[in-house]
């Protein structure tokens, strides 16, 4: 596991929070992006359609281009034939603290796709820290501070959680269970910020539930608005967020709310089950003061 480092400064790798000002972020253009097998419910809607790739590409690009704009450093991994999820770089890792976490991928199609970015961090000369033998996915991991959440999910292990618990005990880890239809934690709950987030009712577990509206104040999404992946937004600080044009009701919500809603159209992508969170994997984030406690 990473030393970590005296300052953020100095640190290469660093995420306290789910809204810091985002500084460098994992993506992958999705040119091998095809539903070979239907492995969540968007995929079933859209097997029979299939996906444009040439747009969905084109929607990509743009993406990262409003990534730039912002000031975001944006790495983009070499596409593979093999992998036809890699641009969903987000459940290949996760960045905790000053660690980067390289994850044990669940589903056989995806497997394997944890290697390009371990040869990333290789090449570039992060060091990391090698999940094998307990699955967990990015998508089922979120960060507020001293606190974890983490989704028990059909790519997220109940083993995997005791496992960070046990490596990382000055945090507060919270398993999160959820109805495994719904894939990963981040398409039904979403951090905005220390007081926001979004919530799709009644999938997570009640108790469970009730104890996150009681931390957070929480924007419902609508079940339509869940199927285009409304509560899958992403934060690059600042009280900027992206989302999808077509989350109206989300939008307007955040913008009640005081965020900037950064819209852009990836809705080709989505058509594979993942959006905006799920195509980034953060990591670097900067730091406020609070954040100078977290143990290295």
């Amino acid at each position: 596991m990473s030393s970590g480092a005296d300052s953020l400064e100095a640190a290469r790798s660093y995420c306290a929070t789910e809204y810091d000002k985002l500084r460098q972020v994992v993506l992958c253009t999705p040119t091998n992006m095809e539903i070979r097998e239907a492995i969540n419910v968007t995929q079933e809607k859209y097997e029979a359609e299939g996906i444009d790739i040439n747009k969905a590409v084109q929607q990509h690009d743009y993406f990262v281009q409003v990534l730039k704009e912002h000031g975001v450093d944006v790495v983009l991994l070499t596409p593979l034939r093999t992998y036809p999820e890699q641009v969903f770089t987000r459940d290949i890792g996760f960045t905790l603290g000053y660690t980067v976490f390289v994850s044990d991928m669940a589903h056989g199609i995806r497997q394997g796709e944890e290697n390009m970015f371990r040869t990333w961090l290789e090449g570039d000369l992060l060091s990391y820290f090698n999940i094998a033998g307990d699955q967990i996915e990015g998508g089922d991991v979120l960060i507020d501070k001293q606190t974890v959440y983490i989704g028990i999910s059909s790519r997220t292990s109940e083993s995997a959680i005791n496992l960070l618990k046990r490596l990382l005990p000055q945090y507060e880890i919270v398993a999160v269970p959820f109805d495994e239809k719904y894939l990963h934690l981040d398409c039904v709950f979403n951090i905005l910020s220390p007081d926001d987030a979004l919530i799709y009712p009644g999938v997570i577990e009640p108790e469970t539930e009730k104890w996150l509206r009681s931390r957070y104040n929480c924007i419902e999404v609508t079940e339509d608005e869940q199927f285009s992946l409304g509560p899958n937004v992403f934060s690059i600080g600042e009280g900027k967020v992206f989302s999808l044009p077509g989350n109206q009701q989300v939008n307007t919500e955040l913008r009640n709310r005081g965020f900037e809603v950064i819209e852009v159209d990836i809705s080709e992508i989505i058509k594979s089950g993942g959006s905006f969170r799920c195509c980034t994997l953060p990591i670097l984030r900067e730091n406020s003061p609070a954040d100078d406690t977290l143990v290295h």
